[in-house]
């Protein structure tokens, strides 16, 4: 066992220059999946990891074993055949701690939680080494006391969902708009964007509004019906939709547009930074779009991320035992 380890490490400082980067890559195509190729360099060898995912593709995984200030030490790892990379919303289903890395570099884990922690660090040009190596990091990391979203029956999350981020929703959003046209009204002249600001509230209010009520009257339902079908046997909510595919791509699209919203808002505002001239009222819009959006975040992921492909599976079960 031994051997295999000393083979499966390389001192790269030992090889001529010209000889590093190509020596590396003939020994990372010649492991097995799975199998680790150890390196030891005298500098952060990040500029490998971008080479090898140009030239051999998402293939493998990186992780640093030592970083200085004398030894580098990364482990890479070829992933095994067929074994899909985890999106940012599976990631942030199984671990709400890393859902606090994505929200610290902006990364939509619930809109966009269908892409991988490399394709959406790509997108906003940021360093997907050091982020995944904070989420490496995020599994050493005390953990975030959260409720178990990912284990609860499917028609329980739904009335959850209902209870806690609808109700939220609705008590929120006519003081955030009275309170976003006041600003407006009052320091738009002086802070054009606020102007902008007020037109998105609006827009959110009144696309939340109607999607709240279609999930409420039709799609948790419906998920509900293929719960109790599953458990006892009783028929399923009836819809004048096929599969509960269609409702819920609609509702993810309006989950996308709302996302949208806030998104330019947090920009607009520059991560909600408050200018010289910003009275109370200013200070307590800012606070509330943050807060609002923060719990629009969980809101959308525990539907994106864990009640709508449950759904989707559950459905397929059923259709499969009818067969």
């Amino acid at each position: 066992m031994s051997n295999v380890s000393l083979e499966n490490i390389l001192n790269v400082t030992l090889l001529e220059p010209r000889q590093k980067h190509p020596t590396i890559f003939l020994r990372f195509d010649d492991l097995q999946d799975g199998e680790t190729l150890t390196i030891h360099n005298d500098h952060d060898p990040k500029p490998l990891y971008y080479q090898l995912l140009g030239e051999r593709g998402n293939v493998f995984t990186w992780n640093y074993l030592e970083q200085g200030p004398v030894w580098w030490k990364v482990d890479i790892t070829k992933r095994i055949a067929g074994a899909e990379e985890e999106t940012l919303g599976q990631l942030a289903a199984k671990d709400l701690r890393k859902a606090e890395v994505f929200r610290k570099y902006g990364l939509d884990f619930c809109c966009g939680g269908k892409k991988t922690v490399k394709q959406a660090c790509a997108e906003k040009g940021l360093d997907v080494v050091k982020i995944e190596q904070e989420l490496r990091q995020a599994d050493q990391a005390p953990s975030i006391p959260s409720l178990a979203y990912d284990e609860w029956p499917l028609d329980f999350l739904a009335d959850y969902i209902v209870n806690t981020h609808h109700n939220y929703v609705r008590k929120s959003l006519p003081e955030l708009s009275r309170l976003a046209a006041k600003v407006a009204g009052v320091h738009g002249g002086s802070h054009p964007e606020l102007l902008v600001i007020n037109r998105l509230v609006a827009e959110i209010n009144e696309e939340l509004s109607t999607h709240l009520i279609k999930e409420e009257r039709i799609l948790f339902p419906f998920i509900k019906g293929l719960v109790h079908r599953d458990t006892d046997g009783q028929p399923s909510f009836a819809a004048h939709f096929n599969s509960v595919q269609q409702p819920i791509s609609m509702m993810e699209m309006e989950h996308e547009v709302a996302g949208g919203h806030l998104e330019s808002i947090r920009s607009l505002t520059h991560n909600y930074a408050l200018p010289a001239d910003a009275c109370a009222s200013y200070s307590l819009l800012y606070r509330m779009l943050e807060e609002f959006e923060s719990d629009l975040h969980i809101h959308v992921h525990l539907e994106n991320n864990i009640l709508f492909p449950k759904a989707l599976k559950l459905e397929n079960n059923n259709s499969s035992t009818l067969k």
